[in-house]
């Protein structure tokens, strides 16, 4: 499958007064052309810090060890950041954020935000940049778009902002989208307009998309792959049905175990004991190892590499060795799988 996007061993350090923080550990990363890959784990995991490296835009404490990440044959890291600002960010790779009032400008009419973007990259009239707003507000679902052009951010609702975000983040036909908890700020009824709006327009426009997330739930509606972070390393990747159904890290077991069950037997919803090292000290082993019931004393010595299961799906555990004893997944998480399985083949 053509790849559209490929980072190789990334690794990354931020330089502070309490000492070296070793964020990024090592990230492999693939992105197959339109299609959508999901990075999910616990905040801190390193999930935003590796979508920030690829679009130049980590803070300046931070140092690239190592590692290449490859867009349309370029490796960005050997970029300027005068270049990748103009040639690749809103051009090729445009990102949406959590929050959109952080992202929008409270001083700025929304159709000057919109195309300004368009003037730096495009070089087209105000004219045309003004038609392109309009249509793109249209896109977005926006009703009065004529009129919403004139409008600042603080007049708008919670979803119009980030569908205006969403906008801005199109203006100049990226063929990469990458959007960093897009709903989180939002309400249930919202949040859904805005993922099917991002699939429909990943339809239209044949966009690639990641979606940075610890919401499993939106995971399991727009994604075709998943890579699950801990740590700054990813532990798992597989397909989505391979990561739901069929799981092999303890780790993405928690990470399901933890999702709301209406048919659950447990009365209490489920967490993942202890919390993720404290990349200060970085962790001998396996980083999961403190939290994980199912750790074995090799765990504390070695790092686990990725064991292959199928063409698309590998995870770093050491049960996954041949030589390691067979743990079963969890009963009440078994039975969840076989649940949302039989769910999947209803639907």
């Amino acid at each position: 499958m053509e790849k559209i996007l490929t980072i190789k061993n990334l690794d990354v350090t931020f330089r502070t007064n309490a000492g070296d923080i070793h964020a990024i550990r090592g990230v492999d990363f693939d992105l197959p052309l339109g299609k959508t890959v999901a990075l999910v784990g616990e905040s801190g995991s390193g999930k935003s810090v590796t979508m920030k490296a690829v679009t130049g835009l980590l803070d300046a404490n931070s140092i690239i060890n190592s590692g290449e990440i490859i867009y349309n044959g370029v490796d960005l890291l050997k970029m300027s950041k005068k270049d990748l600002r103009q040639k690749i960010n809103g051009r090729r790779i445009a990102m949406v954020f959590q929050d959109p009032m952080t992202s929008l400008d409270p001083t700025m009419t929304i159709g000057d935000q919109i195309t300004e973007g368009m003037f730096l990259h495009k070089k087209i009239s105000k004219e045309d940049a003004e038609r392109r707003a309009v249509e793109l507000l249209n896109l977005v679902g926006i009703v009065d778009a004529e009129k919403r052009i004139e409008n600042y951010p603080h007049q708008l609702s919670g979803g119009m902002r980030q569908r205006v975000v969403i906008a801005i983040a199109l203006s100049c036909e990226p063929r990469i989208l990458i959007c960093d908890e897009p709903t989180t700020a939002l309400d249930v009824t919202v949040q859904a307009r805005i993922l099917n709006l991002i699939k429909d327009i990943q339809a239209q426009m044949g966009l690639s998309v990641i979606y940075i997330t610890h919401d499993l739930g939106v995971v399991a509606k727009v994604a075709d792959y998943v890579n699950v972070m801990y740590a700054g390393k990813i532990i798992e990747f597989g397909t989505v049905e391979e990561i739901f159904y069929d799981p092999r890290h303890p780790y993405t077991w928690g990470l399901l175990s933890a999702m709301p069950d209406l048919e659950t037997d447990d009365d209490r919803l489920y967490s993942i004991p202890g919390s993720p090292p404290n990349l200060l000290h970085e962790p001998k082993g396996d980083a999961f190892s403190a939290r994980n019931k199912f750790s074995m004393k090799i765990d504390e010595r070695a790092e686990p590499p990725m064991f292959k299961i199928s063409e698309t799906h590998s995870a770093a555990t050491w049960l996954l060795h041949p030589d390691a004893p067979k743990v079963e997944l969890p009963p009440e998480l078994k039975s969840r799988l076989e649940r949302s399985r039989r769910a999947a083949h209803y639907d």
